[in-house]
């Protein structure tokens, strides 16, 4: 039955934008067992791992071009900050119908890939891949507090964004 549900979703898919985010996505999906198994690691990058050790670290923060580098930095490891406006992307109906469609399909393939473990919740905690998860989003927390306070400084220093929220605006002189 799933098989046939996977084939109606693909055979919809064929030839549309979700098409290619379901190809994209396919070999996240269907490996994510090996994410359960703790045989495939999320590696953290570099930027958290300094986060997660000391995010009230001030070295070298004593410019807004450094401070700014460094937010810059978190940003693309974590992705855009709250802060920052979404960008302009106006889609069609049809276009957030083949978004939601192409979700639906890899939600498919990840659930038809991790059902076949019995018992996974057990499977992930025994495997360590529960405890690899914890770790990950730990140092996900560490850098977004980071940014935070990154941005304070910023702010304190009378930094123009990307060193402070995107909606604070400096008054007279920054410590450049």
């Amino acid at each position: 039955m799933r098989r046939l549900v996977l084939l109606a979703f693909l055979g919809i898919l064929g030839g549309c934008s979700a098409a290619r985010q379901v190809g994209e996505g396919f070999g996240g999906a269907a490996l994510s067992p090996l994410t359960d198994l703790n045989v495939r690691r999320e590696q953290i990058p570099t930027v958290l791992l300094q986060a997660q050790a000391n995010p009230y670290d001030r070295r070298n923060l004593n410019q807004c071009t450094t401070i700014g580098a460094e937010v810059a930095r978190l940003d693309e490891a974590l992705g855009p900050d709250r802060d920052e406006p979404p960008v302009p992307d106006n889609p069609t109906l049809n276009e957030r119908g083949q978004d939601a469609l192409a979700e639906a399909a890899l939600d498919a393939i990840r659930n038809a890939t991790t059902d076949f473990i019995p018992y996974r919740s057990w499977v992930r905690q025994l495997s360590g891949a529960q405890a690899r998860t914890k770790v990950v989003q730990d140092a996900i927390e560490a850098g977004r507090l980071r940014r935070a306070y990154l941005k304070g400084l910023g702010m304190r220093a009378n930094c123009p964004p990307p060193a402070s929220p995107a909606w604070f605006r400096p008054t007279g002189r920054s410590q450049r």
